[in-house]
């Protein structure tokens, strides 16, 4: 026959002591295991240092932006039409925007140390308030005719647009080995050479002074804000060109295929302008193009790459000139 049998519940046979060994073995057994995990963790980020990020080492050269900042398909795309104020402002507004940091009165309340112009401000030592290092004031009013004082359109009213070339921040980068050839923005039209007259820069030379190098982080240096380079074009004829701004020295590359603004930037600059059709003849018309021709051809003869000692030069000029253009292609 079937013999019967009895199920045993083996919580039943344990002594009670035993769980308790067993929940206090486990407890014991988690709580080591928790204090070692955060021992690992603290002794991690006791070796960071707060001040440099991680994987900096691989930045070698710092990236240039553009302001206004409007970007097209690809590239920068700065256009706008002198015969539409909304668009002009448009970029203006952008630049008044960015350049609000720079405000002087802020910076000479925030950076009011006073820095030496041609060297390097190497600090080994938190000197500044609160444990910080002390940064150098750049104001706005240092990008003279580009500044939006004298200009609040910033020649987008004209043929005569400012353009902000900035340089992006590497920790504890130095530009150049030596300060006796500091670092400075070079601007090439790479198309539409005939349609530019003339280049200038803010501050003088488009030098970024090596004062402001190092930087040393967020944290170090929280005033801390990038030296800027005004370039104003002179446009004429077409008013149309393709131009290349690159910050030049040794230690920055810019023919990086796989990073097209290390060390560079692109951009097209545009100014359109409604035109008028004139009325009469074709010998009116004829006489008209080859007098203007050759107005345009004498003001480019005469027009050179200039720095920002020329800041003199006013829009009204550059748009008689951009007139004399027009009606040269009319007929």
């Amino acid at each position: 026959g079937l013999r019967s049998r009895r199920l045993v519940n083996p919580l039943q046979s344990c002594p009670i002591y035993k769980h308790v060994y067993i929940s206090l073995y486990y407890v014991a057994f988690y709580v080591v295991m928790t204090a070692l995990f955060c021992l690992a963790i603290w002794s991690l980020m006791y070796t960071l240092d707060p001040h440099t990020p991680d994987y900096q080492d691989r930045l070698k050269s710092p990236g240039v932006m553009v302001w206004p900042d409007t970007y097209g398909e690809e590239t920068v795309e700065i256009f706008y039409n002198t015969s539409d104020k909304a668009s002009g402002m448009k970029m203006a507004n952008i630049l008044h925007e960015f350049l609000k940091p720079y405000n002087d009165t802020k910076q000479l309340e925030c950076n009011n140390y006073n820095c030496t112009k041609g060297k390097y401000f190497i600090q080994n030592t938190f000197s500044a308030p609160h444990h910080t290092k002390w940064s150098c004031p750049f104001t706005q009013s240092m990008l003279g005719a580009c500044s939006g004082f004298e200009d609040p359109t910033f020649g987008y009213n004209c043929s005569m647009p400012c353009v902000l070339i900035k340089m992006n921040r590497i920790i504890n980068f130095l530009p150049t080995n030596s300060t006796d050839h500091p670092a400075y923005v070079n601007c090439t039209v790479l198309d539409g050479q005939e349609n530019v007259a003339k280049i200038e820069y803010f501050p003088d030379r488009g030098v970024m002074d090596p004062s402001y190098f190092p930087y040393y982080g967020k944290l170090a240096q929280p005033t801390y804000v990038n030296p800027l380079v005004a370039v104003r074009f002179s446009l004429v004829g077409e008013k149309k060109a393709k131009i290349q701004c690159r910050v030049v020295s040794h230690k920055i590359s810019y023919e990086n295929f796989h990073d097209p603004y290390e060390g560079k930037v692109i951009f097209s600059l545009k100014a359109h302008r409604c035109q008028q059709q004139t009325e009469g003849g074709d010998a009116e018309n004829q006489q008209v193009h080859l007098s203007r021709e050759k107005a345009v051809k004498e003001l480019r003869k005469s027009s050179q790459y200039l720095s920002g000692d020329d800041a003199s030069t006013t829009c009204t000029a550059a748009q008689d000139e951009g007139e004399f253009a027009d009606l040269s292609q009319t007929g």
